[in-house]
């Protein structure tokens, strides 16, 4: 069958030096002998996966990774999930990523308690929305069920270019200042408003409050976009490939990619997910494909939640239940280049991601980049080396070299 390509990305897995063990790094603590062999054998280095002057979203790192050049092909987070849940955008149509979030105080006190409501259950959520739909049935718009507290909305005519702000990064602080501004907000306000008066006293929310949980009191309206217009790995570089994700948003990319998205039961995204189930239908997808791309959420969400202890297992998980079978068949079968990296650091210091370049290895050293023995798969180690890539746009070239 020829060569097989495999790309392992663990979510805003870089990180800062953390005073609380010893000013390392999660991937300095981690016990993770699988990334420090391929360190070691393969090639490493530093690369800066987004353009300096973008976000460092994982919609647009994720897609530069692929090779597409975010800066041309990016429209917005939304009509990636939009795929994703099997919704086509009409031409005009905008797509407005919905999350539930639980909001505290009132007027202009509004703070941002959390931006998953306590990661709110998808039917839980569907409840609410379904509430909401009802009520603004005159809009025009149409909500769209993902999965937990991240879910669609559809704005036939909208404009893509009102200016809007990640929930997730506004954790704690009064939202006044960051709601929807310019040409078109007027609407999403409006939305957002009515959504508040529609769940605060919703039968999901009640029954929330007597749990002890979180409520969902809000939808928080944000990255909007129209669908991008890219073409397949199978159209630039002749691969046939899939997609093992459990997030939304990476799985749209691999639709517009052209790659057949692998459900896995219990990938959740989230430090519990099927690690060892996402790395089996990797294995199986190149018997028949050419390349695979595995997303792991969890070292991601950990640094949101600021929680250094959770980072570490996730990396160290990724290391053991997938690094090492996926090792274990290039080694038998002596097919297989790997491509291992985070997408972004999302430091627990900052809770949130940072703009900066990401340590890469790549196993075999591909041409054109060279091996550095002892090296561990470090932050440090990776600057160390000398090797820096400028655009992660360049990666899957190094890798199909």
């Amino acid at each position: 069958m020829g060569t097989k390509y495999l790309i392992l990305i663990g979510d805003g897995m870089a990180d800062w030096p953390i005073p609380s063990i010893g000013d390392r790094t999660p991937l300095e603590a981690a016990e993770k002998p699988n990334m420090d062999f391929m360190a070691s054998h393969g090639a490493i280095g530093m690369v800066q996966v987004v353009p300096k002057e973008m976000y460092p979203g994982s919609d647009v790192s994720n897609l530069s990774i692929l090779g597409y050049d975010p800066a041309s092909v990016y429209t917005g987070r939304s009509p990636l999930e939009a795929a994703s849940i099997g919704i086509t955008l009409a031409p005009d149509d905008v797509a407005v990523r919905c999350n539930v979030v639980a909001l505290k105080n009132d007027g202009a006190d509004s703070e941002m308690e959390d931006f998953s409501a306590g990661h709110i259950a998808t039917a839980e959520a569907a409840q609410l929305l379904a509430s909401l739909q009802e009520k603004v049935a005159d809009k025009g718009v149409r909500f769209h069920t993902g999965v937990s507290y991240r879910h669609l909305m559809v704005w036939p005519g909208g404009n893509d270019g009102v200016l809007t702000t990640p929930p997730h990064d506004i954790h704690g602080k009064k939202i006044t200042e960051y709601l929807p501004k310019g040409d078109g907000a007027e609407l999403l306000l409006t939305i957002m408003e009515i959504s508040r008066e529609v769940f605060a006293d919703h039968p999901v929310n009640r029954r929330r409050a007597a749990e002890g949980k979180r409520p969902g009191n809000s939808v928080w309206l944000w990255g909007q976009g129209k669908a991008p217009r890219i073409p397949t790995l199978q159209e630039r570089y002749g691969l046939s490939g899939s997609v093992v994700a459990a997030v939304d948003l990476i799985k749209g990319i691999g639709i517009y990619a052209g790659l057949s998205v692998i459900n896995v039961p219990g990938a959740t995204g989230y430090i519990d997910t099927n690690y060892r189930g996402k790395m089996e239908a990797a294995l199986r997808e190149l018997e028949t494909k050419d390349f695979v791309l595995i997303h792991v959420e969890a070292p991601d969400e950990a640094g949101h939640n600021g929680n250094v202890q959770e980072k570490i297992r996730a990396i160290e998980r990724i290391d053991r239940e997938m690094l090492g079978p996926i090792l274990g068949r290039a080694r038998e079968k002596g097919d297989l280049k790997i491509l291992l990296l985070p997408d972004h650091p999302t430091p627990v210091a900052i809770r949130t991601h940072a703009q900066e370049p990401v340590p890469f290895v790549f196993y075999p050293a591909p041409a054109g980049l060279s091996t550095h023995p002892g090296k561990r798969y470090t932050e440090a180690d990776a600057r160390a080396s000398g090797q820096f890539v400028p655009a992660g746009t360049l990666l899957i070239g190094h890798l199909l070299s």
